[in-house]
């Protein structure tokens, strides 16, 4: 994983994978990339894209641009999440388990580059069945997407957060 701070919204950029994807033409093989690139502000907001092109840091560049694009906001409680939530996306399911403050970010590479990117510095993740970095991220996402804050549940509901 690469992380790079961009200047001008002081994001963070985290490259998660980089596949290395080859269409076979007449005279042989043409070589092409495809990178998962999360970008995150550190403090709620996160967003993933795929780039492709020929080269690199092309790919990289392109996904960043288009994740900027794709941000969704998380409601945080201090540092971790409101409460337990499952995303699925595909074969692919994460647990995502609010912990303690001083616990850290107990997760593996792809979901870590998400939460570390939203500023989630406190939380317990589990990667079940498929580890495809590709679904992966799409079901971290999906599962940030589902979460609501006291606030939002207490709107909904027509109660006061103090009401049981």
């Amino acid at each position: 994983m690469i992380a790079v701070e961009s200047s001008q919204l002081q994001l963070i950029d985290k490259v998660v994978h980089i596949s290395r994807v080859a269409k076979v033409v007449k005279g042989g093989r043409r070589f092409s990339f495809s990178a998962i690139v999360v970008v995150g502000d550190g403090n709620g907001r996160v967003g993933y894209s795929l780039g492709k092109a020929n080269e690199v840091p092309e790919a990289i560049r392109k996904g960043m641009e288009s994740a900027k694009r794709s941000m969704i906001e998380v409601p945080m409680q201090n540092t971790t999440i409101p409460h337990e939530v499952l995303g699925k996306f595909g074969a692919s399911s994460v647990v995502l388990i609010p912990a303690s403050p001083g616990t850290g970010v107990i997760a593996g590479g792809a979901v870590r580059a998400i939460m570390e990117a939203a500023g989630i510095s406190n939380i317990l993740t589990k990667c079940v069945g498929s580890r495809n970095p590709h679904n992966v991220v799409k079901a971290t996402v999906e599962g940030l997407k589902k979460l609501r804050s006291p606030e939002q549940v207490s709107k909904i509901r027509g109660k006061n957060i103090l009401e049981d």
